[in-house]
């Protein structure tokens, strides 16, 4: 087994309904607080040594939450925050947090806006160059029709470092164009700054009836495209828990990954997230 397992991809949070507006009415079971003290006992039981936390509230107190959360537990090895990157002090904003260690990089939930082409805008983009000058990275949050603005939006910031959450959400439980989220993850994977979490599948799958085979072929593309050194695990815990356990989640990457060398395993389960993050 590889010496350093890194949950590259997880949440905390304090459940609170006028922050969490993306929690929609299926999502009950994922309705209340969700801490450290939590996801510690999981990891352990599968040799993880620790996590990633990344923003779950579009508020620059989410930063503050999650950075008291890194001062108190030595799992939580960096911190994926949220500053508005369309903003006139973007720059003094990132500036500031240059103090904190723990952030790693930045995030903003592009699949939840309602315009598709929202990650284009100039004053966006400029935010996003910004990032590189202060040694962040960037969470690319979308569904796959937004794959083809992503190749535009990674083309106009050529010396960030990127990574894909979630493989980018295509439909598992349906099937649904498959071909083409293939394909135009295919033009992204082609730059060498962008990585991609194999996570949060399960919530793309029947919540209630999927099996292991429903993942392979995901799986397998995205290795095939990414190749072992910018691909990382990520268990989107405790999103993940609206259809499994974290170890359902964890042993479903495990047992795809079981017959590949374990150089390669220690490169998914942990140096590709320790390398890209800098924890």
């Amino acid at each position: 087994m590889p010496q350093q397992f890194i949950d590259a991809h997880q949440h905390f949070w304090h459940y609170d309904p006028a922050k969490h507006i993306w929690m929609n009415d299926d999502m009950g079971v994922i309705k209340k607080d969700f801490m450290p003290v939590d996801l510690e006992p999981l990891l352990y039981d599968c040799s993880i040594t620790g996590c990633v936390a990344v923003q779950a509230n579009q508020a620059e107190i989410e930063n503050d939450f999650l950075l008291g959360l890194a001062d108190n537990h030595d799992i939580i090895k960096g911190i994926v925050g949220w500053v508005d990157l369309q903003s006139g002090d973007v720059e003094e904003r990132l500036a500031h947090y240059k103090q904190f260690d723990r952030i790693k990089g930045f995030r903003h939930v592009i699949h939840d806006e309602a315009d598709i082409n929202f990650m284009l805008r100039p004053a966006f983009l400029g935010g996003v160059r910004l990032l590189k000058k202060y040694d962040y990275t960037y969470d690319i949050l979308i569904f796959p029709k937004h794959l083809p603005n992503t190749l535009a939006f990674i083309k106009a910031c050529p010396d960030q470092s990127f990574v894909i959450d979630h493989i980018a959400k295509p439909s598992i439980k349906t099937g649904e164009n498959t071909e083409g989220w293939q394909k135009a993850l295919k033009a992204v994977a082609a730059y060498d700054n962008v990585s991609c979490k194999i996570s949060g599948m399960v919530t793309e799958a029947n919540w209630t009836d999927w099996q292991q085979a429903d993942f392979t072929p995901y799986i397998y593309d995205v290795v095939e495209l990414f190749g072992m050194d910018r691909v990382m695990y990520g268990s989107d815990w405790p999103v993940c828990t609206l259809a499994a356990t974290y170890k359902d989640m964890f042993s479903i990457v495990k047992n795809y990954f079981s017959t590949f060398s374990a150089s390669e395993q220690q490169k998914f389960f942990g140096t590709n997230a320790v390398q890209f993050y800098n924890l």
